[in-house]
């Protein structure tokens, strides 16, 4: 697995207005590995994981995926959303679809499957998230954990190369979150490429193959994570993890 980067950021620059949200950003995923981004909220953690496909623009500097830079836009930019998919706070879910439908939409009209293709592959991996007798309800009628197990799935449908969770336990009631990270913890253990900006400190030091601490736009620590919850090198990583291990 080491030195076989997917996913490069050099030197990465980002301002909202007059507030640089991201300060010099240099940081290496390599192909199988399980990043998890941690830090003070405002520290710029999801906006950090929402350049990486995109969804935020850079103002300077340079990210690129298996080697070639981000596109710019149209039907290059359609492609790298396919290969980096996103698992967002708030599940996104079509809410007048079914759980089927949801995960087999994009299939159909960025991967060109036929639709029994499509749901098919659906229903594989509905049931690798323990949901595939949840497949032709709506996603209200889901819990929050589970509509986020859909958003998982939705995500791997498209065959990514990495996947970004973007605080994906935080909008969950607290005993969902483990169901989600249950499915991520498999994820990671099988390989998948993961970038992970969560408040989750037990995932973190369970599945994480390196912890990246954020703090004003800076990446300020960037180690194992044994090495980071045991030892962290910085004030502000031990202030951090102070205030959050007492509770």
């Amino acid at each position: 697995m080491a030195g076989d980067p997917l996913i490069e950021l050099r030197n990465v620059n980002k301002h909202f207005g007059s507030l640089h949200v991201l300060r010099d950003i240099d940081l290496t995923v390599d192909r199988g590995e399980v990043v998890v981004v941690i830090g003070p909220s405002g520290s710029g953690k999801s906006t950090l994981c929402r350049t990486i496909n995109r969804l935020e623009t850079i103002d300077s500097g340079r990210i690129t995926i298996d080697g070639s830079p981000l596109p710019a836009e149209g039907r290059g930019l359609a492609r790298l959303r396919t290969e980096v998919g996103m698992v967002f706070q708030s599940f996104n879910l079509f809410a007048h679809r079914t759980v089927l439908a949801n995960v087999s939409l994009a299939q159909i009209k960025v991967r060109g499957r036929g639709r029994a293709q499509a749901d098919r592959r659906s229903l594989e991996l509905l049931d690798r998230v323990g949901l595939a007798d949840q497949a032709e309800k709506l996603p209200a009628q889901l819990s929050g954990g589970q509509q986020q197990r859909v958003a998982i799935a939705r995500a791997l449908a498209m065959d990514p190369q990495a996947l970004l969770f973007d605080e994906p336990t935080s909008a969950l009631d607290p005993e969902m979150i483990n169901e989600v990270l249950d499915v991520m913890r498999q994820l990671a253990a099988e390989g998948m490429t993961m970038v992970v900006v969560t408040h989750e400190m037990g995932f973190a030091r369970s599945a994480a193959h390196r912890v990246v601490f954020m703090a004003d736009g800076r990446i300020i620590e960037d180690r194992t994570p044994e090495e980071f919850f045991t030892a962290p090198e910085s004030d502000r990583a031990r202030d951090f993890l102070s205030k959050i291990l007492k509770h």
